[in-house]
């Protein structure tokens, strides 16, 4: 696949499809709207979902209610700067990898987005492989992709194929209780709020019933409970879900 996007320009070409990728949710900051599209679509199509922000506001509000696993970041935004964004989440100890995409070019402009604590910083014009490869690159070093098996108890869940294995039996599960169950393993021990599952699960701009959630919730317990999985998902009233090892 080639994306080429040339500076002060919206055009893109989206060629062949991608396979499997690493499950994660990436926040596109970028005002250009055909070209966070264009970028979605693409990340998409490695199985890397995404919410859009157009602002630098914007995106402070987003960052406030979800979590990411990584930022691509434009500078030239509506409101500001996106340098002055990453120097405020980095001045409020936020580690999240952020990876500058930009027309500037000049070696200034580089060297000030990777002192201002960017992880990476690619030039517009640029092929989607590498802003690929350099996403997958930076998400290694801090964590985001920790090997293929995520494991708890009796569960393994294998971040390549997307499969969730009990006793080493493959369950079946939809897409949603799929990204669900990643989502509690990759929390481990660790409550997930119920505003964090929703953005994960449907997006920022689903339109949700008030306990859309909780039935993947209750379906996932069922299933986990009938494959005897020595875990169980408790529900935390007023926060969210915890995923715990049965005594």
């Amino acid at each position: 696949m080639r994306l080429e996007i040339a500076p002060g320009t919206s055009r893109a070409r989206l060629h062949q499809p991608y396979g499997a990728g690493g499950g994660v949710r990436l926040l596109i900051v970028e005002d250009d709207r055909e070209l966070a599209a264009a970028l979605a679509s693409a990340f998409a199509r490695r199985s890397v979902s995404s919410d859009r922000a157009e602002t630098a506001g914007d995106a402070e509000l987003m960052l406030a209610s979800a979590h990411y696993a990584a930022i691509v970041l434009d500078l030239g935004l509506p409101d500001g700067d996106g340098l002055v964004l990453l120097q405020h989440l980095r001045a409020h100890g936020n580690p999240v990898p952020i990876i500058i995409l930009t027309a500037r070019s000049d070696l200034g402009d580089r060297v000030s987005g990777l002192d201002a604590g960017a992880d990476d910083y690619l030039i517009k014009p640029f092929e989607f492989d590498e802003l690929f490869a350099r996403l997958t690159a930076v998400l290694r070093r801090k964590g985001g992709f920790q090997g293929n098996l995520l494991t708890f108890g009796n569960l393994q869940f294998d971040i390549a194929t997307r499969e969730l294995l009990v006793d080493g039996v493959v369950l079946a599960l939809s897409v949603r209780e799929t990204e669900l169950v990643e989502l509690l393993l990759r929390r481990d021990g660790r409550v997930v709020p119920k505003r964090l599952a929703e953005d994960q699960l449907f997006g920022m701009n689903d339109n949700l019933g008030s306990n859309a959630v909780e039935v993947y919730v209750h379906r996932l317990r069922q299933k986990l409970e009938r494959a005897g999985a020595a875990t169980r998902i408790d529900t935390i009233r007023g926060v969210g879900y915890l995923m715990r090892l049965i005594a």
